[in-house]
């Protein structure tokens, strides 16, 4: 009875199985659109549409950092027939959809916040447009009136995380402090949205308005600093890199501990026979790493940081000329 099934019901009806006997537990995380595609060789949207569906039978959920996991004990159908209890589900969503829209409710607010749940939950690469109508229980077309188009929805998506970002009150004199309060604020944002480094761009900055508050705090701290307009704001954006180019880590190696199930240094403990094949006995590298130092991102950020704001003290006690 299940070659009858559509390709995402037959991965559905797996899953839903699978969580009915007990192997996946209510909090256990469910495998990522990206896993499934590998497992059934299918096409990325049909196994979000797998996962579209169990979350609609209210089977799943999506934790922010984690991925979709078992929301609880499921109240079974039957595996063969998932199509019209989810058909009914989803005409009652979509109702309540189109009602929504035509009160003039959030539904611009609700997109980009399911986009980011996502985004936060299984990268960036798992947001689309068809994915989150599905989850949503709304046309395709009806994103596309709301947003625009997946461009609109990522600058949405970018202001809504840097709208959480808690910045200092501006204080005369202590610039460097400031500095550093914020780029340690931007740091956390970037740790809850591990996918916000690589959406944002340095040469072609979206215009999302809560980017645009960043850049006048900082450069306000910068302003009163006896720097010419260039040196300055070459400084505000050798931060804004350094910031994100730390973070830029954070996307990767969610995603690939998601998908090992091995922490960093587990992966590197992993490695050690092939690095000590690739890695002469006697060299500087080898040594250093036999004295089994830390390489937390955060330790790294922390130094990073404080070696480039120790270079604009020293920019800014040289004479001009």
């Amino acid at each position: 009875m299940s070659d009858e099934l559509a390709p995402f019901q037959r991965i559905a009806a797996d899953l839903r199985a699978r969580i009915a006997a007990g192997e996946l537990r209510p909090g256990d995380r469910i495998p990522s659109a990206r896993a499934l595609t590998r497992q059934w060789s299918v096409a990325i949207a049909t196994a979000s549409r797998a996962l579209a569906a169990l979350q609609a039978e209210g089977l799943t959920r999506v934790v922010p950092g984690v991925g979709t996991v078992v929301a609880g004990p499921p109240a079974m159908a039957p595996a063969t027939a998932p199509a019209a209890s989810s058909g009914r589900r989803s005409r009652r969503v979509s109702d309540a959809a189109s009602s929504r829209e035509q009160q003039g409710g959030d539904l611009r607010g609700e997109i980009v916040r399911h986009a980011v749940g996502i985004a936060d939950a299984e990268g960036l690469a798992e947001v689309s447009m068809r994915r989150l109508a599905s989850e949503l229980g709304v046309a395709t077309m009806s994103l596309y009136r709301t947003l625009g188009g997946k461009d609109e929805l990522l600058v949405q998506m970018i202001d809504a995380a840097l709208g959480e970002l808690s910045l200092p009150d501006t204080v005369d004199g202590d610039w460097r402090a400031q500095l550093e309060a914020v780029s340690r604020a931007l740091w956390q944002v970037f740790r809850r949205h591990p996918w916000l480094a690589g959406a944002m761009s340095m040469t072609r900055p979206q215009l999302a308005p809560s980017a645009i508050v960043l850049a006048n705090r900082v450069l306000g701290i910068l302003e009163p600093i006896d720097l010419d307009s260039q040196t300055r704001l070459y400084a505000y954006l050798s931060l804004f890199t350094f910031v994100r180019g730390a973070a830029s880590a954070l996307e990767p190696e969610a995603l690939a501990h998601q998908e090992t199930g091995l922490t960093s240094d587990e992966w590197m403990a992993s490695q050690q026979e092939a690095f000590a094949v690739a890695v002469a006995p006697d060299s500087p590298l080898a040594r250093l790493t036999a004295e089994d130092l830390d390489m937390e991102l955060d330790e790294l950020f922390e130094f990073g940081l404080a070696r480039l704001l120790d270079g604009l003290v020293d920019l800014t006690s040289r004479p001009r000329g």
